[in-house]
């Protein structure tokens, strides 16, 4: 999920030395090159798009750090052992952006005392456009012919998303959705660094223009960038804190990153006279932290965040290294033919590699696999190779373009509207997904069933192998539906210490029910509210995004779950003041403890014990929900693949229990504090059997664990049938 963006030629011919001995080094070169000293032809003077005078040879060691980066995030991303931190390529990717183009800027600037934002923008559109563009339509028709018919939707509005570059942020948003979670990436994903890139050069430019006019002397010029990577830092570590998709995808997050490659920019000209044995001494260590944050990170580091210093200062050391008229061992290593070649074709790689390992395997009807992801990372290089001299070069070499700023303005215009009208078009025309004939209403069925649960059981055996066509709702629209739980922000996020005043069922009621524990609770709120509706119950919703009823401290996100335990106590102390006449407290078996147990069973019941006490002790009834049984995968996305032969998504009851453990753990400690258990298995799946996906004309869940709501508020009349058994009904 990292990306970046290659420089445009002629800025990366211009400025990636400041010394001509690295011309030895130097793969190729991108463009006119005049030597260091020679004076351009009158008609170079005309050309809107060229090299300005006295450009240096290319920097090999720079394109060398550049095959290394896109290396290391595609064996990332390949699942390469030993490599899960591959992704801080992306960081280096920045700061290499940041340091050329700015770099370009400057010397422009030094030279006509201005910077031309017309010729900017079009080198930009000229380099980076005509491939992304490709890409992206690429990748649009793979979407309509292999990737997930439910996501299809979805992934439209990403490449439209891509194609205006705030793909970024509408990831940063959605991401913080909890039901959200653990979707399978879009193909079109990542493309966000290419968003957070040109936000950045969208405002860049303009600051450092106005900086060049009024401020005489390089540190003031330099001054206004250097206080907003101050800024951008701090919040990243500030909002790493409070969440993690903003930290990622945010531009402001990721302003201080291409921000000192920038800074460095500004002192190139002092880098060239160091001590050499100081500059190798900070290539080589450079190179070393890079390295060592790709093997030593993984998927728990967090980041972005402090950590995220380590690659990015490695990569500052390298390229400040670099810098000095006699290269160092590490420099020239970078420069050698195998790392440069890797280097030239990095920014196709990169492109090509993301959509191809998201929906290679589904063409090939093949699951993914490490070794099928190397495999197909190796296509995605040969694709890089062929788009490089079909589509980047012969575009960007095109005299037309280069010559002509207004020109490349319109062509890159024209792609990105393009793009857009395609995805907009498409979004028109899904792909079908199969069904067959009609099923029974559930949720008619059972209400009039006069004992529901035996029903049910019925239901679940004689439940259909494939997709009805009165599926209600549709397979596209039940991950769309969010009860009024989720609407109204009762179910509170991972940060959140304490529910705001959330009341539903009868609100004038002073008969109150409650509402305990995580999402495995909160799914059961669309039953509930009708039934304390029904009943003349006021119904308190208390529950927390992977908050367990047990008292014990979890991980969250790689961090102790302090705002959870924080949180619980707030709830029971509520819960107490409350008196209510009955609780149903639930929570998932999904939990990793903090500190390892010596005994795990007995100090999980102890954990689940000493709440639900508390709760039983605060309370007329303690209902306690054991955790509904989890479908092998995401059953929306395994039925839209497979909707004639639903079995093949089918898990068997048995494999269905999360954690045995913390089940029995949570049904001894319910037992001990006298409370009413609810076993729901029975509800999804046949006796001994397996547990299908639809029962009659209803989706029974709605991800990889929770239940749909429709499928929910379908189980009002079996829910109300056990809560008659505490005595509560009539």
């Amino acid at each position: 999920m990292t990306e970046f963006t290659e420089t445009p030629a002629t800025e990366r011919t211009a400025l990636h030395v400041i010394h001509t001995p690295m011309h030895a080094y130097a793969e190729r070169k991108q463009g006119p090159i005049l030597q260091a000293g020679s004076a351009p032809s009158r008609a170079d003077k005309h050309h809107d798009l060229r090299p300005a005078p006295s450009l240096p040879a290319l920097r090999g060691d720079i394109q060398g750090l550049r095959g290394l980066a896109v290396t290391l995030v595609v064996l990332a991303h390949a699942e390469a052992p030993f490599l899960a931190g591959g992704y801080v390529g992306v960081d280096v990717f920045f700061v290499i952006s940041g340091f050329l183009i700015t770099s370009g800027l400057i010397r422009e600037a030094s030279s006509s005392h201005s910077i031309s934002l017309r010729r900017f923008y079009a080198r930009r559109a000229v380099r980076i456009l005509p491939l992304a563009s490709l890409v992206a339509l690429t990748t649009m028709l793979g979407c309509w012919l292999y990737a997930s018919k439910l996501r299809y939707a979805e992934f439209m509005h990403d490449a439209l998303a891509s194609a205006l570059y705030f793909v970024n942020i509408d990831l940063a948003a959605s991401s913080t959705d909890y039901l959200s979670e653990g979707t399978t990436p879009s193909p079109f994903q990542h493309f966000w660094s290419l968003a957070v890139e040109e936000q950045f050069y969208f405002v860049w430019p303009v600051l450092l223009l106005m900086s060049w006019k009024y401020c005489r002397s390089t540190w003031l010029k330099a001054l206004p960038l250097g206080v907003l990577c101050l800024v951008s830092y701090a919040l990243a570590v500030q909002t790493g804190q409070t969440s993690a998709s903003w930290s990622y995808f945010g531009p402001h997050t990721r302003l201080w990153e291409l921000g000192a490659g920038s800074l460095l920019a500004f002192g190139h000209g002092a880098l060239a006279h160091l001590p050499r044995l100081l500059s190798a001494t900070g290539t080589w260590l450079g190179l070393a932290g890079i390295l060592a944050s790709a093997l030593l990170y993984d998927d728990k580091t967090p980041f972005p965040g402090h950590y995220t210093l380590l690659p990015v200062a490695g990569a500052v050391l390298v390229i400040a290294g670099g810098c000095n008229a006699s290269p160092s061992a590490a420099s020239r290593l970078l420069a050698m033919r195998p790392a440069t070649r890797v280097g030239n074709l990095s920014y196709g790689w990169y492109l090509w590699h993301w959509p191809v390992m998201m929906i290679g395997p589904a063409a090939l009807a093949r699951t993914a696999t490490p070794t099928l992801s190397l495999i197909l990372a190796v296509v995605a290089l040969a694709l890089a190779w062929v788009t490089l001299h079909l589509v980047e070069d012969p575009i960007r070499f095109r005299s037309s373009l280069r010559d002509r700023p207004t020109a490349a303005l319109t062509f890159g215009v024209s792609l990105s509207a393009t793009v857009t009208a395609a995805s907009l078009i498409a979004a028109f025309v899904p792909p079908q997904i199969s069904s067959t004939a009609r099923a029974p209403q559930l949720g008619r069925s059972l209400a009039s069933a006069s004992n529901p649960q035996e029903h049910l059981a019925d239901l679940l055996t004689e439940a259909a192998t494939s997709l009805p066509r009165n599926l209600s709702p549709g397979l596209t629209d039940i991950k769309r539906q969010r009860s009024a739980l989720y609407r109204d922000s009762c179910h509170v996020s991972y940060a959140a210490t304490r529910s705001p005043d959330c009341v539903y069922g009868d609100t004038a009621s002073d008969k109150v029910i409650v509402l305990f524990g995580d999402s495995h609770a909160a799914q059961w709120f669309p039953a509930l509210d009708q039934i304390s509706r029904r009943n003349g119950w006021k119904l308190v919703s208390l529950t927390k995004a992977s908050c367990k009823t047990a008292d014990v401290m979890i991980v969250n996100q790689n961090r102790p779950y302090e705002a959870c335990d924080s949180w619980r106590k707030d709830a029971l102390n509520r819960i107490k003041k409350l008196q209510p006449l009955l609780v149903v407290a639930s929570s998932s078996e999904a939990a990793t403890p903090v500190h390892r147990m010596k005994s795990p069973r007995r100090q999980w019941q102890a954990g689940y014990e000493r709440v639900y006490q508390q709760l039983a002790g605060a309370s007329g009834h303690l209902a306690v929900m054991l955790d509904t049984p989890w479908p092998s995968s995401d059953a929306v996305e395994c039925a839209s693949s497979y909707p004639l032969d639903l079995p093949t998504c089918e898990q068997d009851q048995n494999d269905a229990v999360k954690d045995p453990m913390l089940r029995e753990a949570s049904r001894r400690a319910a037992r001990r504090a006298k409370a009413f258990v609810v076993d729901p298995s029975p509800w999804l799946c046949r006796p001994q059997g397996r547990c299908p996906l639809v029962v009659g004309d209803t989706f029974a869940y709605r991800d990889e664990s929770h239940l749909a709501e429709s499928f929910a508020q379908a189980l009002i009349p079996v829910l109300h049938q056990e809560l008659r058994a505490l005595g509560l009904i009539k």
